[in-house]
């Protein structure tokens, strides 16, 4: 099976593609679409899986135990072709194991399920890695969803906010956009108390990134418009992006992050790492509501 399957709730129905396992459209009972339009003047992407790593390696390479590896931004489970393991009219469930492709990037076995079920007007993604290796498996994950901007209802796109469930005061990441590491200094953060108001402007030098978020749920909205409420598990870093002026918002949680610059060390040593023992598992949750604009009735 390689064509995108729909799953629905009645409220609710997601369209999901088994190249990346990747999420390519939520729509509500009257059609409307909360996703990206992947128009690609801009981005054709959706909502990838971030694996084995979230953004870019020094150079694209890596160091693993005295032997060196090349892999591209944000790993290969996005371009890869997941089995569809079980489907039902509500839920999905995808798979990837190891290949002798994956292991010429990646030395390791594994297994990684991508699960998605919709109930009502929830989307959720459930993400498990399980190391099949006999050996300690240093991983990330990530989501990418690409969210409408503006989103459905007529609000005007500068009106549309991002807020958080707690004040967000620390300072932020950038990356050096021409190699996509990560630059040294922190930045102040854009975030007033728990709200953040994006403007295309603010992504010409890339991501916003917290390494330390103290939110594990945000809204995305505007008054009098649609909203899209996210909540996460077990993902405690996170990058908000778009390509400047582009018809969506990306709101990502991430265990991981790009390399700083100069890192030349082990990618156990890599900052956003984390190992599995050998027969274990780590799962990573992504919920995503959404909330029709209001019926305008004459």
């Amino acid at each position: 099976m390689s064509d995108p399957v729909a799953i629905t709730s009645g409220a609710m129905t997601a369209r999901v593609a088994p190249l990346g396992a990747e999420l390519l459209s939520l729509t509500d009972a009257t059609g409307r679409e909360y996703m990206t339009d992947a128009d690609p003047r801009w981005w054709t992407g959706h909502a990838p899986i971030l694996f084995p790593i979230v953004g870019a390696l020094n150079g694209s390479t890596y160091s693993l135990d005295g032997r060196e590896y090349a892999m591209g931004k944000h790993g290969f489970a996005r371009k890869s072709v997941f089995a569809v393991a079980e489907s039902s009219p509500d839920r999905l469930r995808f798979v990837l194991e190891d290949s002798a492709e994956t292991r010429a990037q990646y030395p390791f076995a594994f297994l990684l399920a991508i699960e998605h079920t919709v109930a009502g007007l929830t989307h959720t993604i459930a993400a498990t890695v399980t190391n099949r290796d006999e050996q300690p498996m240093p991983f990330s994950f990530g989501f990418h969803p690409a969210f409408a901007w503006p989103l459905p209802g007529g609000a005007a796109k500068d009106a549309h906010r991002i807020v958080f469930e707690r004040p967000e005061p620390e300072p932020i990441r950038r990356i050096d956009p021409p190699s996509g590491l990560l630059l040294p200094d922190p930045q102040p953060t854009p975030v007033v108390d728990d709200t953040l108001v994006p403007r295309p402007e603010m992504f010409e030098p890339d991501a916003l990134i917290w390494d330390a978020p103290a939110s594990r749920a945000c809204t995305f909205g505007a008054p009098g418009g649609a909203s899209v409420a996210l909540a996460w598990d077990n993902l405690p870093m996170l990058g908000v992006w778009q390509s400047p002026h582009a018809h969506y918002l990306c709101i990502e949680p991430w265990q991981g992050i790009a390399d700083p610059q100069g890192f030349a060390g082990d990618f156990r040593q890599k900052p956003g790492i984390v190992e599995l023992a050998p027969g274990l598992s780590a799962s990573f949750r992504l919920s995503i509501t959404i909330t029709p604009p209001p019926e305008h009735t004459p």
